[in-house]
């Protein structure tokens, strides 16, 4: 098995460490994925700019979150799945809507519905998602520059994602409870 190591910043490739530090002042921690990451310099640096766009644009953090813990478990990520379950109930996502979510279900919140919708069938038909499907996201409220909001989304939590399932990065103390396996 190839192992992928966690890093820090003092173990960190020279052009990881501040895509580090911008996490670690995000989340007060460098949530272990990114130490993952840090391997790759284009690989954090990368989700450090998606990041901070995906986090600065229309949608609020609940909302941000339910698509990133769909996308999570559209990809089967198990420790995204945990992070992102811990990120949606500090956000104010209500437990039932996260467990809903965890459960390949809809939320029982209409917004937070059409979001998880669109991004699980964004996930699953590779971005060919049909007419219907967007007519019924733009009909719960949004607008169209949100559906290609959330193709941003989703590409951040992708990149996320398939690191976790490539290094299989362990969970941290602080999300075991929320621990997900499929």
């Amino acid at each position: 098995m190839t192992h992928f190591p966690v890093h820090t910043l003092d173990s960190a490739p020279e052009h990881s460490r501040q895509a580090l530090q911008s996490l670690q002042a995000a989340f007060g921690m460098i949530p272990n994925i990114a130490g993952a990451m840090a391997t790759s310099p284009v690989l954090i640096n990368s989700l450090v700019g998606i990041f901070g766009n995906v986090h600065g644009g229309s949608f609020t953090e609940p909302q941000i979150q339910a698509v990133l813990l769909t996308d999570a478990v559209a990809n089967a990520c198990t420790w995204a799945v945990a992070f992102h379950t811990a990120l949606a109930l500090k956000a104010g996502v209500k437990s039932v809507d996260v467990q809903a979510i965890r459960e390949s279900r809809l939320p029982e919140d209409g917004k937070l519905a059409a979001l998880s919708a669109l991004a699980r069938k964004m996930i699953e038909t590779r971005g060919r998602v049909a007419d219907p499907d967007i007519d019924r996201f733009i009909a719960a409220g949004f607008a169209k520059e949100h559906v290609l909001e959330v193709i941003a989304i989703v590409a951040a939590s992708t990149i996320t994602n398939y690191t976790g399932s490539v290094t299989k990065t362990p969970l941290e103390a602080a999300f075991q409870e929320y621990g997900w396996a499929g």
